[in-house]
């Protein structure tokens, strides 16, 4: 490395160190270990336009240990990703470029939020499966349209979270060999010498996986580094390079659990920059010779480009086709037709478990959108997730549509964040409902990065019966509508089921969870556009003066609608309303929302067989749920809906109790 190369390495350094003393909060030690191998990485192991950080066709790269956010800042700015000086100066403060861990659609050049340990390696993986089956595609000879690298750096926090070694062996399975994961091997977590916990060889097991390992032993050695990337990226397998570092280099706290994640003191950061033999001591002292630096690699960089744009114009002019269907892949979906698709919308009068409605719905969606891509934790014939039609997605055929993720949830949720941000796919991913739990973390992330990825979970509720408690969700419900930026779809009927689709097709920046039936759900008199606000009246009460109203998703609408007929009967009169999304009904207008819920209706009960914490804001003081507040049992179906009170003549009483 040259004098001035090596002096644009250590600004990095010194960067990070400033914008931790700067704020007085953050991870110095990872910056001042692992920036030669990151700056070494995006000046010459990597391919991207700094000036065009969106282009498609660009490597990407993903800091698994986001703890390290202050090293990818410095370089984010030295490589004129829009990152100025002021930014690093307010690192960590309100309304920043520079939050403290790196947040996608918030910082120019930020690939995904990262900060879970090895949810980035995890969804790293999804971008390496979404390059691959674009290649498979889209590419013809002489055309590889589809040609980059996904590179992730992990530290050993990464390496000890579950996720991530439910993604890797995935990734060795496939074959994944445009991943490359560069490992800060520096044996130092928050509470000391890895020792303590973590002793394992790595790299056997990620040679196990089914991973090229390659081992670098002085994570200064940038030539070293460079030269494993190169060899990593002519094999035919996913790489694990382990670089072994000193955490905090150059520090007097070097190589101590000390530095990880608090400032070195003002006096120390001038002691650090005397050990580096940088110019000055002043914080954030960038010297002109690096800038101009800079810009020269920038130019260059960005020539890559340039030449990807000249075989792309060629392959237009060779396929069209192909190439409409390839940037169609990049847009935004459009679903306008599908509202005014009758045959999209037509079912038969026929009672079936919203899984098998949405079963059908998802390979229509298939035959319209050839970009849709995604599967299930091996649950496909439960779920009804397969695209019938497609093959399966493997390392013999990655041009198959149908992955098989096994049983990974976690890292199947997190594989589907990294699809959702390389583009050029619709991503969705599948399991029980229940199973919630598992892959909760990453469905945070999906809402957090503002994905449109979508959930397929069936086996909704206590329908699932004799899988008991264990299988039977409660309170997943709940979870996951108190989770910010997520809308949460459990329909009544196939009406409902293609309408949740429609509106999760239609997000840009929100994922969609589906919450299906096992149990069987009549044909009810369902609304398209209704579904679509979220929540409508399906059936009117005689008197637009009623106070009773019922509000019911899922199978338990048509048990209201059997209800009001009772109630009807005996006097009273109500109305039901259907509700198969509370978030998206929430963003309804007031005067909606009074004509669905009008204020004078106090008396309401709200059915459901879930949790009951979320239906009191619609309920009011006035009102009752008809929740389940407890676990599940082991029965038939009909017997436990039976026993939990989920009955017309329970709802009655309910009723003539309000």
């Amino acid at each position: 490395m040259s004098k001035i190369e090596t002096l644009a390495m250590n600004t990095v350094r010194t960067l990070s160190v400033d914008e931790v003393q700067a704020a007085n909060s953050g991870h110095p030690g990872l910056p001042l270990g692992a920036s030669p191998m990151a700056y070494s990485l995006w000046a010459k192991g990597m391919k991207h336009n700094p000036h065009h950080p969106e282009w498609e066709n660009r490597d990407r790269f993903v800091l698994s240990a986001g703890h390290g956010a202050a090293m990818l800042y410095a370089l984010l700015h030295l490589f004129d990703y829009g990152v100025s000086l002021d930014d690093l100066k307010q690192f960590r403060q309100w309304g920043s470029k520079t939050p403290g861990h790196p947040e996608y659609r918030h910082t120019k050049g930020v690939e995904i939020t990262t900060g879970p340990l090895g949810s980035g390696l995890a969804s790293a993986v999804g971008m390496a499966m979404a390059e691959a089956h674009l290649a498979a595609q889209y590419n013809r000879p002489g055309f590889d349209i589809v040609d980059h690298y996904t590179f992730v750096i992990v530290g050993d926090g990464c390496l000890q979270e579950g996720v991530s070694a439910e993604a890797s062996s995935l990734a060795g399975t496939l074959k994944l060999s445009k991943l490359i994961v560069l490992y800060d091997s520096n044996n130092i977590t928050i509470e000391g010498n890895t020792s303590l916990s973590f002793r394992e060889d790595v790299r056997a097991r990620y040679q196990a996986y089914g991973f090229d390992t390659d081992f670098v032993s002085d994570g200064n050695d940038t030539a070293a580094i460079l030269s494993a990337i190169e060899r990593a990226k002519k094999t035919d397998k996913p790489s694990f390079i382990e670089i072994k570092t000193e955490i905090g280099y150059g520090s007097v706290k070097a190589g101590t659990a000390g530095v990880h994640g608090e400032p070195l003191g003002a006096e120390n950061v001038i002691k650090l920059k005397e050990f580096l033999d940088y110019p000055s001591t002043e914080p954030f002292y960038v010297d002109p010779s690096v800038y101009a630096h800079m810009k020269d690699v920038v130019r260059e960089l960005g020539q890559t480009e340039e030449a990807w744009k000249s075989l792309l114009a060629d392959y237009e002019a060779a396929y069209p086709d192909l190439a409409k269907a390839y940037h169609s892949g990049f847009a935004a979906v459009d679903t306008t037709a599908l509202l005014q698709d009758v045959s999209f919308w037509s079912f038969d009068e026929k009672a079936q478990a919203t899984r098998v409605w949405s079963g059908l719905v998802l390979n229509r969606l298939g035959e319209k959108f050839p970009q849709l891509f995604g599967g299930s934790a091996d649950l496909a014939p439960s779920n009804k997730s397969n695209l019938t039609k497609e093959g399966s997605f493997s390392a013999e055929d990655y041009s198959g549509r149908n992955i098989h993720f096994g049983i990974r949830e976690n890292a199947m949720a997190a594989i589907g964040n990294g699809l959702a941000v390389h583009g050029g796919v619709i991503p969705y991913v599948a399991t029980f409902f229940v199973f919630a739990d598992y892959l909760k973390g990453m469905a945070r992330l999906s809402a957090i990065e503002g994905v449109p990825l979508i959930y397929v979970l069936t086996h909704d509720s206590i329908g699932v019966g004799e899988d008991g408690p264990t299988h039977e969700p409660i309170e997943q419900l709940s979870m996951l509508r108190a989770t910010p930026n997520t809308h949460v779809y459990r329909p009544a009927d196939s009406i409902e089921t293609a309408a949740a689709y429609v509106s999760a097709l239609s997000q840009k920046t929100t994922p969609t969870v589906l919450a299906l039936s096992r149990q069987n759900c009549d044909v009810i008199p369902s609304d398209k556009i209704g579904a679509l606000k979220g929540g409508y009246v399906i059936s009117k009460a005689a008197s637009s003066a009623s106070e009773y109203v019922l509000i019911a998703t899922g199978s338990e609408v048509s048990l209201a609608l059997k209800a009001q007929a009772a109630l009807a009967e005996i006097g009273i009169d109500a109305s039901v309303v259907s509700m198969p999304s509370q978030e998206v009904f929430n963003a309804q207008s007031p005067e909606y929302q009074e004509s669905v819920l009008p204020k004078h209706a106090t008396k309401r009960l709200a059915i459901e067989a879930g949790a009951s914490q979320s239906w009191y804001r619609y309920v009011g003081t006035d009102g009752k749920v008809l929740g389940i507040d407890h676990f599940g049992a082991s029965a038939p179906a009909d017997r436990i809906f039976k026993e939990f009170g989920f009955t017309i003549e329970n709802i009655v009483e309910l009723v003539k109790g309000l």
